[in-house]
């Protein structure tokens, strides 16, 4: 791909997967590659519950990935933080342009009470990362839209929709940002055309921040741990110290996981403990209710796994490492959960019941999952459950 000026095509893309009313609260619920790694022109639908399916080299985690840099961009983060490898995301036979550019553009769609908004970003890879196009719309209508005029600044102009005695407003914008993200501190709504910018923009920034990357790593979550925040990270190493969090804060929560762990896991479960040691450490134990106690360092590979994400399902932001809108009460917002590997180590029995625990919970609309698989054939005609079908 040779990187221009403009923002992403605005015209339909293939779709596939499941779709959805509007919805209460703001998500994301389209996902856009336009031409991003392996993907050309691909469109994706997000249903609260999709699972992207295929063999390896897909595209899966690619997918995801992409997901994942918008919800970081949309949380205000520069662009090296979302593509810490910028050159991995340019499609493998793009051909730079005369002045030797290369890039990669993607989009999602955010429905909400603001209706359906889509944004669409053009990031330059090469030479210099930066963003070279971006434009956001709804209705029809472009509420923002950036181009990069002078490659020698840092800065792209941008117009976003004014409605009033003129009828956009024009200002520089930092390309190493996402202008939708920085909106709410530029437009003062005060006509309506600038309260629609604002409502459109804030409802895009509302879906993709609450967005907890997952991938329990068991190998690190064996052993004690320092007592901290009490917040899961991404790689769940610090489970035993959320566990003494959780078991206190919402028992009813702790009873569902206790359920949930009983069964996927070998053996009888009474309850799932975090035990203090000496020096401030916390270590994670399995009671089996007949007085013996199981450190986890005794649990499978998959058990590890199957326990962390389990929990992640059953609790919410305020628990695991995300950025929420804090300016948003937590009742109007989604918290997404991107798992890739989601069945990774995992029987048959623990998949299972790992799928119907998020069919269950994303069938609340509190939360939504967004996994990736090698083979689906397992899930199929469990309810509530959006199989992506990817070919090589």
């Amino acid at each position: 791909m040779t990187v221009s000026s403009a923002p992403a095509d605005p015209s339909p893309l293939p779709v596939t997967g499941g779709g959805e009313g509007r919805p209460d609260r703001p998500c994301v619920t389209e996902l856009r590659l336009s031409a991003f790694a392996g993907h050309r022109r691909a469109g994706f639908a997000l249903a609260p519950l999709t699972l992207f399916a295929g063999p390896s080299g897909c595209g899966k985690s690619g997918a995801l990935r992409a997901y994942e840099a918008l919800a970081r961009l949309g949380g205000g983060a520069g662009l090296d933080e979302a593509f810490p490898d910028p050159a991995a995301c340019v499609p493998e036979r793009a051909r730079p342009d005369a002045q030797r550019r290369r890039g990669f553009r993607i989009g999602c769609t955010a429905d909400g009470p603001a209706g359906r908004v889509r944004l669409d970003v053009a990031v330059q890879a090469e030479p210099e990362l930066r963003i070279v196009g971006e434009r956001l719309t709804s209705g029809g209508l472009v509420l923002l839209e950036t181009a990069l005029r002078d490659p020698s600044r840092r800065s792209v102009q941008a117009a976003w929709h004014t409605a009033g005695s003129s009828p956009v407003t024009r200002a520089p914008l930092p390309d190493d940002r996402l202008g939708t993200a920085l909106l709410p501190l530029r437009v003062a709504g005060r006509t309506d055309g600038q309260r629609r910018v604002l409502a459109a923009a804030e409802q895009m920034v509302v879906a993709l921040r609450s967005v907890f990357a997952c991938d329990p790593r068991p190998a690190r979550m064996r052993d004690p741990v320092p007592a901290g925040s009490g917040r899961l990270l991404g790689g769940c190493d610090n489970l035993a110290d959320v566990l003494s969090r959780t078991r206190v804060e919402c028992g009813r929560r702790h009873a569902q996981l206790v359920a949930a762990v009983r069964a996927g896991c070998a053996g009888p479960v009474a309850d799932v403990l975090a035990e203090p040691l000496p020096g401030g450490a916390v270590r994670a134990l399995l009671d089996r209710g007949d007085g013996v106690r199981t450190d986890f360092r005794r649990l499978g590979y998959g058990e590890l796994r199957y326990v962390a994400l389990a929990l992640v399902l059953l609790t919410g932001p305020g628990v695991l490492e995300v950025d929420p809108a804090g300016e948003v009460p937590a009742a109007l917002q989604t918290l997404t959960v991107l798992a890739d590997g989601f069945d990774r180590g995992l029987d048959p029995r623990q998949r299972t019941q790992l799928l119907r625990l998020a069919a269950r919970m994303c069938g609340r609309g509190h939360i939504r999952l967004v996994g990736a698989v090698s083979d689906a054939s397992w899930a199929a005609g469990t309810d509530g459950v959006t199989v992506v079908h990817l070919e090589p």
